[in-house]
């Protein structure tokens, strides 16, 4: 269905740009724990630290990015992030062949990617809005998520071979350059925008929030958003460990370990390619709470991964099982949301979004990490699992018939004058 409707010019090149960055991190896919490893020989608690700390920095720095990115042109803002990330990643590989590569070094980069990417997803989202239309947003939102796993099945298969063969900064490399040409994608698209909106928050403060307030408002976008953070959260935390459990206690090779994450992406490029259709048979508010549900049931399966072939199969039948579900999921929560949002507020509230994301992610792997070293990291994977059972209570119920934000009656004073916020 979605495959035969025309997006127009500018979103093939946003697209193409979003493709080529897509496929850098397919390939670069765990390039970071790897290298901490088998490089550093850095421990469970340091590789959870790699994850945390470029996350946690990344967000705090990234708060004041959402209303710098709201009012201005949304182009040059993801051309500036996706530089600043090939400058900081290209400096791993020099480290590395000059000798002088450090643990400070991967979390220092680690942090300027994350807090250029909160600023990158959050200009690249108001700008979708701009370039397509509402009632093919949905399709734009597949596309997207059929190219991340796509990317996702090449990549770490591809990078794991590359890194046996050639050395474990390789991918690194491929994911610094994807970077650069996802920049130069980005400025062929050309074409004017819509004009960016006026400050009209004095306060600078309150106009932070204004992402934050405007989800907490809107009763079925706050529901989503506190289970995306749960989910989000409960299954990078068990990445670490699980990373620390296959490579150093199980004994996976490099190409067994990527193709444990690679084979199950081709769910999600069936679920993405899928997620129009089962939207438009079973409707929207199954695929939000029905599959959205579904997708936690999965993660408690790899407490029980072992070494050897068994292993290997458990964690391909576990992720794809989860994966599958994610890809029908993902783009149906994208289009709601960017449905439901003001076109003056998408930068802001998809920032506010990312930031408690990325912060849940951190928080929750930092604890993860300890608990990992403490009790072992089958442990941890289990802890991560059983929780996520408990996720679906927090999605949304008769929450999305309504989808009109329940706004507040306060009043506000700002420098003696009293207005609706």
């Amino acid at each position: 269905m979605g495959a035969r409707v025309r997006l127009g010019r500018r979103f093939g090149w946003l697209w193409g740009a979003y493709a080529v960055s897509a496929y850098g991190t397919g390939l670069g896919f765990g390039a970071f724990s790897y290298v901490a490893v088998t490089v550093l020989h850095a421990n469970a608690a340091q590789v959870s630290a790699l994850a945390v700390t470029g996350l946690a920095v990344g967000t705090v720095l990234a708060v004041p990015l959402g209303p710098w990115a709201e009012y201005r042109p949304k182009r040059p803002v993801m051309i500036a992030m996706d530089v600043t990330r090939f400058l900081a990643m290209a400096t791993v590989p020099i480290a590395y062949v000059a000798g002088v590569l450090t643990f400070a070094q991967l979390l220092a980069v680690g942090i300027v990617s994350a807090t250029a990417k909160i600023a990158s997803n959050a200009a690249s989202g108001a700008y979708l809005k701009h370039v397509v239309e509402p009632g093919h947003l949905l399709v734009a939102t597949s596309r997207f998520e059929s190219t991340t796993w796509s990317a996702t099945v090449v990549g770490p298969v591809v990078g794991g071979a590359a890194i046996g063969l050639i050395g474990p900064v390789v991918t690194i490399v491929a994911d610094s350059v994807s970077y650069l040409l996802s920049a130069v994608g980005v400025a062929a698209i050309g074409g004017t925008e819509a004009t960016s909106p006026k400050r009209l928050e004095r306060n600078r403060f309150r106009d932070l929030m204004v992402g934050w307030r405007y989800v907490w408002e809107h009763a079925a976008l706050r529901r989503l958003f506190l289970n995306a953070v749960a989910v989000n959260a409960l299954i990078m935390a068990a990445e670490p460990p699980l990373t620390v459990l296959m490579l150093d206690r199980l004994g996976f090779t490099p190409w067994q370990y990527g193709l444990a994450f690679g084979l199950p992406c081709v769910g999600g490029l069936i679920g993405s390619r899928l997620a129009g259709r089962v939207v438009a048979r079973y409707g929207e508010h199954t695929v939000l709470v029905r599959v959205g549900a579904l997708r936690a049931l999965w993660p408690i399966g790899l407490a029980f991964v072992r070494p050897g072939l068994p292993g290997l199969v458990i964690v391909i039948a576990v992720e794809f099982a989860l994966v599958l579900c994610i890809s029908v999921h993902n783009p149906a929560v994208a289009a709601f949301r960017l449905k439901n949002i003001d076109q003056s507020r998408v930068a802001r509230v998809l920032s506010a979004w990312s930031i408690t994301s990325s912060a849940g992610i951190a928080v929750t792997t930092a604890c993860w990490g300890v608990l990992a070293d403490v009790a072992g990291p089958r442990t941890a994977i289990a802890a991560a699992g059983a929780l996520l059972l408990a996720t679906p209570v927090l999605l949304p119920g008769r929450d999305l018939d309504d989808a009109t934000p329940r706004r507040r009656k306060s009043v506000i004073q700002i420098h003696g004058m009293w207005r609706w916020p």
